[in-house]
């Protein structure tokens, strides 16, 4: 093929910024394959050159590339140890202005449901959370903030009835949750990293990731978060050199940076 995917990935993050060599290639080479395919669209070739002059299909390419599927309270367990152990052992350590960090948050549904789950220990007033993604697509989604069913079903009853006001099919969160949210474009595997966070939050998406950037990302969270800090990673995933980076492992989810 004259113009092949490695010419492909060169140009892509020529446009995008973003590098599809840290992707693991067989499952995301499948997916662009597929919507090539959805569009009718030759090639490689033609598809960057649809890329470069549509803007829709462009936005949708990057909305498609980035795996956006996320809902709130995902893996409610999890959550239950964040509010009855996590949050009030960080309380502990550095009080009630939390520095929190949800990275690569997709539609909103997770920095959300970490306000509600801060809302139970922590006056809203008081909680701030910076949400990221390198989606802008999701970003102007989430701001707007409104959800099925399905998404906000593991929500704990007495929350989704104190937040949530159903409109038509939908569900749409309140103004008092959205408030302590704020969004930013942030591309992971290119982006500087702010420092001094108090927990960062980073679930199902380095799945997507070669083993090498997943490495890099883990040590850059490390970095960024302050003596005493959580990072909190999905339930498939697991930091498998973690002692080597510098964390503590507190159980299969939550990994600590030791205090000095």
């Amino acid at each position: 093929m004259a113009y092949d995917y490695e010419k492909f990935k060169s140009a892509v993050l020529a446009l995008t910024k973003i590098d599809l060599n840290s992707y693991k290639e067989r499952q995301m080479k499948r997916r662009i394959d597929a919507l090539i395919t959805k569009h009718g669209i030759k090639g490689y070739e033609d598809y960057v050159h649809v890329l470069k002059t549509d803007k829709a299909r462009f936005e949708e390419f990057v909305n498609y590339l980035t795996i956006n599927v996320s809902e709130f309270y995902r893996n409610p367990d999890q959550w239950r140890v964040m509010e009855k152990q996590i949050i009030p052992e960080l309380i502990g350590k550095f009080g009630k202005s939390l520095k929190i960090w949800s990275a690569a948050c997709s539609t909103g549904d997770e920095p959300y449901s970490l306000v509600m789950a801060l809302s139970r220990h922590i006056p809203l007033n008081l909680i701030r959370v910076t949400a990221t993604d390198l989606d802008k697509q999701v970003i102007a989604k989430a701001k707007v903030g409104l959800y099925s069913e399905k998404s906000i079903a593991a929500v704990p009853d007495d929350l989704k009835k104190k937040y949530f006001t159903k409109i038509g099919l939908s569900y749409q969160i309140s103004n008092d949750i959205k408030s302590r949210v704020e969004f930013k474009e942030h591309n992971l595997l290119e982006n500087n990293y702010a420092k001094g966070y108090h927990m960062i939050v980073c679930r199902n998406v380095l799945i997507y990731f070669t083993e090498e950037a997943k490495d890099e990302v883990f040590k850059k969270f490390y970095q960024s978060l302050a003596p005493g800090g959580v990072l909190f990673i999905g339930s498939t995933e697991q930091i498998i050199n973690h002692k080597e980076i510098g964390y503590e492992r507190k159980n299969s989810f939550y990994y600590e940076r030791p205090e000095k």
